[in-house]
Formats: C-alpha cells, structure tokens, sequence
C-alpha cells in the first residue's frame, strides 16, 4: 500500500466532501446524533467496518452527542485509498 498523490487525493476528495483533509495526512469528519445511546451505537457500527477492513481510525466521543471519526495510513505516514473506501462505508451507517 502506498501513500497517495495530490491528484489521488483530489478525486477521492470529490466523492466525500462531507470529510476535511487534514495537514495532508488525514481525513476528518465529525457526527451528531440526537443522543448519547445513538452515538454510542454508531461507534460499535464503526468499530465493526474497522475490524473487517482491519484499519482502525482513531475515534472521539465528545459533548454527550457527538463523534469525531480520524482516518490516516500509519504504514504510509500519510493518506491512502484504504481511508477513503472506509470512511465511504461510514459514510452509509448514518
């Protein structure tokens, strides 16, 4: 698995412009939910797609009703298409 281009990244930025690419490195997206049982239910939903795919975002739970979903390759020390397939499964949970 490689790190991905400027260009790579542009299109994939295009699908889900709904993410934030940080320090060109990560992806970002945060969630509300109208309760804390509702993001807590998306967390474990989350947590599901990440063990299959085997790649894990760093996840936040924050302000009773909110989650914060950060995506990078470690292995690549930057963004990969892994990122973005995942976080387009994420993106059909809510």
């Amino acid at each position: 698995m490689s790190q991905l281009t400027d260009d790579q990244k542009k299109r994939y930025r295009e699908e889900l412009p709904d993410w934030t690419i940080v320090e060109d490195r990560k992806i970002e997206k945060e969630f509300k939910f109208k309760d804390f049982a509702g993001a807590l239910a998306f967390v474990n939903q989350v947590g599901e797609i990440a063990e299959k795919m085997n790649h894990h975002p760093n996840i936040y739970i924050h302000g009773w009703n909110k989650v914060k979903l950060t995506l990078t390759t470690f292995a690549t020390g930057g963004l990969s298409s892994n990122d973005f397939i995942e976080a387009q499964r994420i993106n059909r949970l809510k």
